[in-house]
């Protein structure tokens, strides 16, 4: 990886990508810090620090500037909910779905639709958000000569438009920098947390002051995350060839076809999206909980409801599992279509070796794509269990857990092949002369 960016620099064009996309990076980054008027920002981050809920994720996924009431507050993650749901809704509603198969006209629209929703999107988390701070934390201040709705107005809107500002610069990177452009704002973010992982090292080492066998945990801890960038790694990559042969034909005078070539079905084709699924929902009962603010005398079953739900409690990690499995197989599903698959072998005188008919190669396509998910899905519960386990077993918060894991590999293996993709043409270009 660090050779590509070696050699990558070393093109004026590619370098000419590398430095745009730093400064957006580097602009997102100063975003991350402008705080918006009218809130008190030592409050939110007293709060924040406690915070194991969906808002303690949303503020990972911002690179902290949730809890600062940043102009950035928002992230890209309207951006991104629009673009799951649109996704998802484009196998529902027949418009949609034919938009995508438009080629780059259709995509263009879907962009448009998908950015609107978006601005939607960040509206409602940014007043639900101002509710949050002025209702459950008191961190609202006016200043005199401004009412309330003024300032929930300028609050508001300061939270859009930062959260549109994101996605422009993301698009930004996807069309003058080196691509992936939300992808590298949400790993920024993520990597900007560094001191997170510091803090977890710290509390360790005071831990170990009591009891000196919690020393043993901070080699292991080194190890086991050395091992997990590299399962992630492994498995990214891993994919089941399904060979395929097609018949040769003759046209005219040539003869076309006869060639060998196989369907690549990933491991983890799904990506990161079950496991930002299953944690989103499974964080609303503690968000709930957290919104109500019980008082445990008062009302404690509620309280002791609401508390099973914690995200280092088992019922968290079996609902959790559950989820992942589930939506994998789901966001599969969607992806694959056994029946399409086998349909366009036959059109295009294709066929599994040993296999015939449009059925029997659909069913087993389905049998491989199935089992194939599994482990898939198995790979995502190892990967977003193991920091829960640890946690409880080390008494400390592992603030860089499955999820973030998964997205800073994933980031910079593709941000990798994009580079590598970029440099190829020039490869050629130097072989032919």
């Amino acid at each position: 990886m660090f050779d590509t960016f070696k050699n990558a620099w070393k093109v004026e064009e590619l370098r000419k990508r590398l430095l745009y996309t730093l400064m957006i990076l580097v602009l997102f980054r100063l975003g991350c810090t402008v705080m918006v008027p009218f809130v008190d920002t030592s409050v939110m981050k007293q709060a924040f620090s406690q915070s194991q809920n969906m808002l303690g994720y949303l503020n990972m996924m911002s690179g902290g500037a949730l809890s600062q009431a940043a102009l950035f507050a928002l992230s890209v993650q309207p951006y991104i909910n629009a673009s799951i749901i649109i996704q998802l809704l484009a196998v529902a509603i027949p418009a949609l779905e034919r938009l995508q198969k438009e080629g780059r006209e259709g995509q263009r629209q879907l962009q448009k639709i998908t950015r609107y929703t978006g601005a939607g999107i960040a509206v409602v988390m940014g007043i639900g958000y101002y509710f949050l701070m002025r209702n459950q934390y008191g961190a609202v201040t006016y200043t005199e000569g401004f009412s309330g709705v003024l300032a929930a107005i300028v609050i508001v809107s300061c939270f859009v438009a930062g959260s549109m500002l994101v996605t422009w610069m993301g698009e930004r990177i996807d069309d003058k920098g080196i691509g992936n452009g939300v992808s590298l704002l949400i790993f920024v973010g993520i990597v900007s947390r560094w001191q997170d992982l510091i803090g977890a090292v710290q509390g360790l080492l005071w831990k170990a002051q009591l009891q000196p066998w919690y020393y043993a945990f901070l080699p292991l801890l080194a190890i086991m995350s050395l091992a997990v960038v590299v399962f992630v790694v492994i498995l990214n990559g891993a994919e089941r060839r399904i060979p395929v042969k097609y018949a040769q034909r003759v046209v005219g005078r040539k003869m076309y076809g006869g060639q060998s070539t196989y369907i690549p079905i990933k491991v983890n084709m799904s990506g990161v999206m079950p496991v930002i699924f299953a944690s989103s929902l499974c964080m609303i009962p503690g968000t709930i909980g957290g919104f109500l603010n019980l008082d445990p005398v008062a009302h404690p079953y509620w309280t002791a409801f609401f508390r099973t739900f914690s995200t280092t409690g088992w019922v968290y990690a079996v609902i959790y599992t559950i989820l992942i499995i589930g939506f994998n197989y789901f966001y599969v599903a969607i992806q694959y279509n056994p029946v399409e698959i086998a349909k366009n072998l036959r059109e295009n005188n294709g066929a599994i070796p040993g296999i015939r008919g449009d059925r029997p190669t659909a069913e087993f396509i389905t049998k491989i794509l199935s089992k194939i998910t599994f482990i898939g899905a198995a790979f995502l519960v190892v990967v977003a269990i193991l920091p829960i386990v640890l946690g409880n077993i080390t008494g400390v918060s592992i603030h860089l857990g499955g999820t973030s894991m998964l997205i800073v590999v994933g980031v910079a293996l593709d941000t990798t092949r994009s580079l590598e993709s970029y440099m190829a043409p020039r490869h050629y270009k130097s072989i032919l002369k």
